[in-house]
C-alpha cells in the first residue's frame, strides 16, 4: 500500500486532468459555435467546400477527438517531467489509432511516464551518448516499449471494455438515467470540488471523450447550481422567520455565489465547515434531484466547465436551465428547513474598532 502511495497515481491523473481542461474547453466552445450556426465537424477541410462554422467544427472536433494523446502526455509528463512528453504523446496516439480511447490514454500516460522513470535509472550510457539520453534514447526506448504493450497487450482488452461502457451508457432507459444521474449528483456535490469530486469528474470526462456528453454535465451543473442553492437558501429561510447565517457568513456568501455561477464550488467550503452534517445533507439531496433532471432530460454540454456559461453548448440549453432551477431550489429549500435558527445577537456585526488618529505632537525627532 505504501508503494503505491509514493506512486502517487491520483495526485498524477489530476495533474493531467488541469492540463487537459482548457484544450476542452477551448475545443468545446469551437464545435458548439460551429455547430450552433449550421457547421459540421468534416475529416478533412477542402477548400471551397467549407463554411466559417464547418471550419470552427472541425477545429473543435479535432481537439476533442486528441483527448486520450493529451490526457496521455500529461501524464507522462506529471510523472517524468520533460522527458516524459514524447513518449506520452506516441502511446497517446496509438492508444488513440487501436481504440483504446480516454481509457487507453491514461493507463498509456502511467505507462509511457513511468517506463522513462526505470530507463532514467536502469538504462547506463557511455559519457560521450549522455547528451544523447534525453533527446534519442529515452524518447526511442520508451515509445518503442510503449506503443508495442499498448498495440499486444494492454489495448484490445480496453478498447473492448469501452466500446461496453459506451454501449451500456447509450442503452440506458428512463429509469436508469434517473438513478445515474442522482448517484453522479450525490458524489459530485458531498465534498465541494474535493477528491472525489475529482475522481467522479475523471470517470465522466472519460464518457465525454467517447461522445457521451451528458455524464459531465450532471456533475458540471451540480457544481454550478450548490454554491446558488445555499444562497437562495438565506431568502427562503426568511419566510420561515429564521436566519440560518451569521453576518460573516452572509458575507461568505457574497463571493460564494458569483464563483458558482461560474462554476466555482470551493466558495461555500467556509459555511460547510461551520455545519458540516446538514450542508452536506442539503447539498446531496440537491445533488441528486439536479443529476437525475440533467441525465433524463438530455442535458449535453460539450465544454465540461464555465457554469451558466455550458448553457448555450447544449443541444437542449433548457434541460440544463431545468437541472439548475431543481438543484438550487432543492438544495435552497432543504437547507433553510434543516439548519438552525442563528441567534439574534450573532447577525449583528461587531463594530470594528476605530484606528487611533496620530498624533503629530507625538513624533520626536533625534
Amino acid at each position: 500500500m505504501d508503494t503505491i502511495k509514493k506512486l502517487n497515481l491520483k495526485g498524477h491523473l489530476l495533474t493531467a486532468i488541469s492540463y487537459l481542461i482548457p484544450i476542452v474547453c477551448g475545443a468545446g466552445f469551437l464545435i458548439a459555435i460551429g455547430m450552433a450556426f449550421g457547421g459540421a465537424s468534416k475529416d478533412a477541410l477542402v477548400q471551397g467546400k467549407f463554411s466559417l462554422w464547418d471550419a470552427l467544427a472541425t477545429m473543435g472536433g479535432a481537439g476533442l477527438g486528441l483527448l486520450p494523446v493529451v490526457i496521455s502526455t500529461g501524464l507522462a509528463y506529471s510523472i517524468a517531467a520533460k522527458p516524459g512528453i514524447a513518449p506520452g504523446f506516441v502511446v497517446g496516439l496509438t492508444a488513440k489509432s487501436i481504440g483504446a480511447g480516454f481509457i487507453g490514454g491514461i493507463l498509456g500516460g502511467y505507462l509511457a511516464g513511468f517506463l522513462v522513470l526505470g530507463i532514467l535509472k536502469y538504462v547506463k550510457v557511455p559519457n560521450w551518448a549522455k547528451g544523447l539520453l534525453p533527446t534519442l534514447i529515452i524518447p526511442f526506448l520508451a515509445s518503442l516499449l510503449g506503443g508495442l504493450t499498448m498495440v499486444y497487450i494492454i489495448g484490445t482488452p480496453i478498447a473492448a471494455f469501452t466500446g461496453m461502457l459506451t454501449h451500456f451508457l447509450h442503452g440506458l432507459g428512463s429509469s436508469s438515467l434517473l438513478v445515474f444521474g442522482a448517484v453522479i449528483g450525490v458524489l459530485s456535490g458531498v465534498d465541494y470540488g474535493g477528491p472525489i469530486n475529482k475522481t467522479v469528474f475523471a470517470f465522466v470526462l472519460t464518457m465525454q471523450a467517447e461522445g457521451i456528453n451528458g455524464p459531465v454535465t450532471a456533475l458540471q451543473l451540480v457544481n454550478t447550481a450548490t454554491p446558488i442553492g445555499f444562497g437562495l437558501a438565506f431568502f427562503i429561510a426568511k419566510l420561515f422567520k429564521k436566519n440560518i447565517y451569521t453576518s460573516v457568513e452572509v458575507e461568505t456568501l457574497k463571493s460564494a455565489v458569483p464563483m458558482g455561477v461560474i462554476n466555482i464550488v470551493e466558495g461555500v467550503i467556509p459555511l460547510v465547515m461551520n455545519d458540516i452534517v446538514r450542508s452536506i445533507v442539503a447539498t446531496a439531496i440537491g445533488g441528486a434531484a439536479g443529476g437525475a433532471v440533467s441525465m433524463v432530460l438530455g442535458a449535453d454540454a460539450t465544454v465540461p466547465f464555465g457554469g451558466v456559461l455550458m448553457l448555450p453548448t447544449m443541444s437542449r440549453p433548457w434541460a440544463g436551465v431545468a437541472a439548475l432551477v431543481v438543484n438550487i431550489l432543492v438544495t435552497a429549500i432543504v437547507l433553510a428547513v434543516i439548519k438552525k435558527d442563528v441567534p439574534e445577537h450573532e447577525m449583528q456585526v461587531e463594530n470594528e474598532a476605530e484606528e487611533e488618529d496620530i498624533d503629530l505632537g507625538d513624533i520626536q525627532i533625534f
